[in-house]
């Protein structure tokens, strides 16, 4: 009989809660006593990070403008990011307009200003940001997260070398469609988050004594085509880096099943950081004094 691994010497997996947070701990405790080294390396991965996203997209952008476009599969694309995604996203925008204009009825009412503000801000803070950002991070969490284990799972079974070895380029077959796509469906997945969330928000602000003329007056004061079209400005690049990242981490994919699931959690993680830090510059760009587009 072979002798058995004493309980103490087997490897411990960090399942609790409060391993985690050790592990956590451990971690900050390195942070504190390497600056300089865990400084190098995190500012090394980042550069490294930031260059291979780069010429991904060069790589891509430069096949479009050839024209090397697979039609059907671009379209095959469209569908699974676009309309798969629709109705995770017309829920979440439409509570989310739903509470927006409870609290702004809430808040105007005792002064007055109800009637007048509720329509026009609640739907411009959905148009400007609530609208797009969403839509982003529901896309990046759905359509992001299957862009990154799909080609994983390619990655992993050898099927991309064996794409090369046909003379297939992985990129032209498999970044393109799907950097298309997102480019193309993510603003119209907005355009009905946008028009679903202040119907939310007409729901609620004709419940809490603002009618229904003064929702729509309010919005035509306060809300014009220009905003709505900087709005999705922002989806456009949102959609870019949705596509480009999630794919990006599916080619570097590597270490078999549980390298695909690292990939993955990598894709819908650092999608969705950049989609907050490139919309707090959109906004400066669009919307702030002397934006781009004035």
């Amino acid at each position: 009989m072979g002798r058995h691994e004493p309980e103490e010497n087997k490897p411990h997996r960090s399942d609790s809660v409060g391993d985690v947070i050790h592990e956590v701990g451990d971690e900050l405790v390195a942070v504190v006593s390497l600056p300089g080294e865990i400084t190098y390396r995190t500012i090394e991965r980042f550069l490294s990070f930031l260059g291979g996203i780069s010429i991904l997209f060069w790589r891509s952008a430069s096949l479009i403008a050839r024209g090397a476009v697979d039609l059907r599969e671009t379209i095959a694309q469209m569908s699974i990011i676009g309309v798969s995604s629709v109705p995770i996203v017309v829920v979440t925008v439409a509570f989310s307009g739903m509470v927006l204009a409870f609290y702004s009825a809430m808040t105007l009412g005792p002064m007055g200003l109800a009637g007048t503000l509720v329509g026009g801000g609640v739907c411009r803070s959905i148009v400007q940001e609530i609208g797009p950002v969403l839509s982003a991070v529901v896309v990046a969490a759905r359509a992001g997260s299957a862009m990154a284990s799909e080609i994983g799972s390619m990655k992993v079974t050898e099927q991309i070398d064996a794409m090369r070895a046909l003379a297939v380029d992985p990129v032209e077959y498999l970044v393109v469609p799907r950097l298309l796509a997102s480019i193309a469906m993510l603003p119209v997945v907005t355009i009905l988050a946008d028009v679903i969330g202040t119907g939310g928000g007409y729901l609620v602000a004709t419940h809490n004594g603002i009618s229904g003329g003064q929702f729509l007056s309010s919005i035509r004061m306060w809300v014009d085509i220009d905003i709505v079209l900087r709005g999705l400005i922002k989806t456009i690049v949102f959609g870019a880096m949705i596509a480009i990242v999630g794919c990006y981490e599916g080619l570097r994919t590597k270490g078999g099943a549980t390298g695909v699931g690292r990939a993955t959690t990598r894709a819908v993680v650092i999608s969705i950081i950049l989609v907050y830090v490139a919309n707090y510059f959109l906004a400066i760009l669009l919307f702030g004094r002397g934006s781009v587009l004035d």
